[in-house]
């Protein structure tokens, strides 16, 4: 029989209790900290934002963040927040300026909702505006003004600051990351070459764009000199290297779209166009983008994002008083490209140098490819060496999809106990045999000779590219020994040299396990270093003599402990390329012969050790 439905099952939720209640509507997923995507980053690029809009219209040069592991603070030197709106602008939902086109003409938000999803997610949310020698201020916990101070004076310069803690209730151990932070912070200032900003005391300013972008991430493998122009309301640049696959950088009015959209979409029709216009040839498309490294900007009135968290750009967007989005940005990208190579021949040549490598490649590799492909499936790999989830980061609609994960392990005994500890809808195991090859400096040729290389690929669905990726993170789960070190390190190769656009697009991690497991009569810890191992067995023995066990692989887990490692607790460190890295310097380094620099960062290293152990 149906439950009784009256009135008093009808629920309102104030504006702050909608947003604790369901955050995921307005940042996405919450998480630690330890994917670029978790809401913590999110609450601080809402607040970023809006001082680059500020930048946007022309006021302010320059913004201060300050960041802490459990703290943001913005400070920008805008216009400020109308004194009598202070309040109203960051706890009452559709207040806002960006409603007013003449005032915000291309912003990053149009919805008038991330500072009040910071306010509502924060324990503590404190905001400030300078206009004209006055202060407002106002302090709230979790959305609920808690202290509205009165308009004083002040010698502060014009602007906006704001204070947050996110809310530890609603981001559990969180903390950021140094590394997440500065990358977006690079990415405002390559696309706002007139704007400065500070960031733990260390100045971030790209006078030329998406060029110094594009700069940071080759090195002199590139065929030709970095293509750039710019038009109204965008910029675009491209190379070719030597690092198989595509891979881009796509931004809209500041933001960063990760999962690109119909502007990325237009700017590889562009130049498949342009390139096919200028030598008057069909050339396959693959052929003519493998290699290529490029980014794109555009600034829009009134982007359609698919969320919130505005990390791609939906297909309906058209350009004001034009064409259809997609069509404005394929016929500059083609005509600009066209006209680039027609003034210069030399690298019009390099171009047709390397569509007709990429073409002899896919040729030489057509026929093993077929048997390598036939030969996976003859393998059974669902059964023999993957065990599967039942939910994939392809099943968009499934709210579970972006919690989709797959662990790579060594051996049969670790497989099988994540196997059984883990949550079948949304955590795959594959299991390797062996000791990975390492494929730095082949061709990806390899990956179809070799049969595990062949079946991870398989087993990930990234043959051709990361549209048809099964989950949203890999993670490579060895032991904490030699051997497990040396495999992830081989693990981390094959991804970078063959599919780096897991790592551009932060998919790849590392599982972190405890050494050991710390217990008394009463209690059980479980620790990840020798110093957490100390700590924890002193506090212990205040109650009772302590056992210590050491974990030689993750095999030696039952089941029920493994369970504890790969939940709501879960530590993972992710994969990330250093902003000025060099992927191809950085593989030799490691991975290529044992050159004389690394003999002596090892020696080194190794002398410093033996010092400190004395």
């Amino acid at each position: 029989m149906a439950e009784k439905y009256t009135e008093e099952n009808i629920i309102s939720l104030e504006w702050h209790e909608h947003i604790r209640h369901r955050p995921g509507m307005y940042i996405g997923k919450q998480g630690d900290g330890q994917s670029p995507d978790d809401g913590i980053y999110v609450l601080a690029k809402e607040v970023i934002d809006n001082s680059i809009d500020e930048h946007m219209q022309g006021a302010g040069k320059k913004i201060i963040i300050d960041i802490e592991d459990h703290s943001c603070r913005v400070r920008d030197f805008g216009r400020g927040i109308p004194l009598g709106k202070v309040v109203d602008c960051v706890s009452k939902m559709n207040t806002g300026g960006k409603y007013d086109s003449e005032a915000f003409q291309k912003s990053v938000g149009m919805n008038g909702v991330g500072t009040k999803a910071v306010n509502a997610l924060s324990s503590l949310f404190v905001v400030k505006s300078y206009r004209d020698g006055k202060c407002k201020r106002a302090d709230f916990s979790k959305g609920i003004l808690v202290k509205d101070y009165p308009i004083s004076s002040t010698t502060e310069k014009n602007g906006t600051e704001i204070y947050f803690e996110p809310d530890n209730e609603k981001f559990k151990n969180f903390r950021y990351l140094p590394a997440y932070m500065e990358e977006k912070i690079w990415n405002y200032a390559h696309l706002n070459p007139t704007l400065t900003l500070v960031m733990n005391g260390k100045t971030y300013a790209s006078p030329n764009g998406l060029m110094d972008l594009l700069q940071k991430r080759v090195d002199d493998s590139i065929r030709y000199d970095i293509i750039h122009f710019k038009g109204k309301d965008i910029e675009a640049a491209f190379t070719h290297g030597s690092q198989y696959g595509e891979h881009y950088y796509s931004f809209v009015n500041s933001q960063h779209t990760t999962q690109g959209g119909t502007h990325l979409a237009a700017f590889r029709e562009g130049i498949v166009k342009g390139v096919r216009e200028h030598f008057k040839k069909e050339f396959d498309s693959h052929d003519v983008r493998n290699c290529i490294i490029g980014a794109i900007a555009v600034r829009i009135q009134e982007p359609v994002f698919e969320s919130q968290t505005k990390t791609k750009l939906g297909s309906t967007t058209t350009y004001p008083n034009g064409p259809a989005l997609r069509t404005w940005i394929v016929d500059f990208i083609a005509k600009e490209v066209d006209n680039y190579l027609h003034k210069n021949p030399d690298t019009a040549k390099k171009i047709m140098d390397r569509i007709s490598q990429n073409e002899r490649e896919r040729k030489e590799i057509a026929g093993i490819k077929k048997l390598a492909n036939e030969r996976a499936k003859k393998a059974n790999l669902h059964n023999r060496k993957l065990r599967d989830c039942t939910v994939h980061l392809t099943d968009v609609k499934n709210k579970l999809a972006k919690e989709t994960m797959i662990f790579i392990t060594e051996g049969d005994s670790a497989s099988g106990s994540i196997t059984k500890a883990r949550n079948p809808q949304t955590q795959a195991v594959f299991s390797l045999r062996g000791k990975p090859k390492n494929s730095f400096g082949l061709t990806k040729k390899i990956v179809y000779e070799n049969e595990e290389m062949n079946l991870l690929q398989h087993a990930l669905d990234i043959e051709n590219g990361l549209e048809n990726l099964r989950y949203d993170k890999v993670i490579i789960a060895t032991d904490a020994d030699v051997d497990g070190m040396h495999i992830r390190l081989l693990l981390m190769t094959f991804f970078l040299q063959f599919f780096p656009e897991l790592v551009e697009q932060k998919h790849l991690f590392v599982l972190q396990t405890p050494l050991f497991r710390v217990r008394n009569k009463k209690e059980t810890r479980y620790c990840y270093d020798e110093s957490e191992r100390d700590k924890v067995a002193s506090e212990l023995k205040k109650h009772g003599n302590v056992e210590i066990t050491r974990f030689k692989g993750l095999g030696e887990m039952n089941p029920e402990e493994f369970g504890l490692f790969i939940g709501e607790d879960m530590r993972l460190d992710s994969i990330t390329m250093p902003q000025d890295a060099s992927l191809n310097k950085m593989l030799e380094y490691y991975m290529g012969k044992n050159t004389p620099v690394r003999q002596n960062y090892i020696m080194e290293n190794l002398r410093a050790e033996v010092v400190d152990e004395l």
